[in-house]
């Protein structure tokens, strides 16, 4: 059973266009919250990220923001957090997110959001950790996302094991409930 006290989340820096986006990213908001996580994120303080830490802040929850000095200084960074982290770039970002996060959750984003989820799911695959990961399918977000990920499994790219490292739920609660269940490791990528 993995012992959360924080979580990190990958969402967009722009709000979109769907409704949908927004609702969810307030719902995990309110979640962290309840449950009494940390929220560890990118730091922004604009679009989905900005809604997500002001929901938590709000809320009486803690928030981690971590951005790149190239973000903080066009003042993008969110000054209202428990605490704010500058680093000299997006690898730094990542290695912070990592050490300082229990589980890693992805809401809808773009290229961002995208990269971060490709890599801390691939740190996981290899064994570089043991924590959750997983995603909030909002409205179909996730959906082909994580068909393409059936079809690397039928393909014989990936292992159905370690395929099934990476949650998804349509809902925040019920991701948040998958982490706290998970116990499992990735199976080994390469036969000795």
């Amino acid at each position: 059973m993995a012992e959360l006290s924080s979580v990190c989340v990958f969402l967009g820096s722009s709000t979109g266009t769907n409704p949908a986006n927004a609702e969810a990213t307030i719902a995990m908001g309110n979640e962290l919250v309840r449950r009494d996580l940390t929220l560890v994120y990118g730091g922004g303080a604009v679009g989905l990220m900005g809604l997500l830490a002001d929901t938590v802040m709000q809320g009486g929850g803690r928030v981690v923001g971590i951005i790149p000095r190239n973000l903080f200084s066009r003042e993008v960074a969110h000054q209202g957090l428990t605490e704010l982290i500058e680093t000299v770039d997006m690898h730094e970002r990542k290695a912070l997110m990592y050490e300082r996060s229990d589980a890693f959750a992805a809401l809808p984003g773009g290229f961002g959001t995208l990269d971060e989820l490709a890599e801390i799911s691939t740190w996981r695959q290899i064994g570089t950790h043991t924590k959750p990961v997983g995603v909030v399918d909002v409205d179909g977000y996730y959906t082909h996302l994580l068909a393409w990920l059936d079809r690397v499994v039928d393909d014989g790219l990936l292992s159905a094991d370690n395929r099934s490292l990476l949650h998804s739920a349509e809902d925040s609660g019920s991701l948040l409930d998958l982490f706290e269940a998970d116990d499992r490791v990735a199976s080994p990528k390469w036969d000795s």
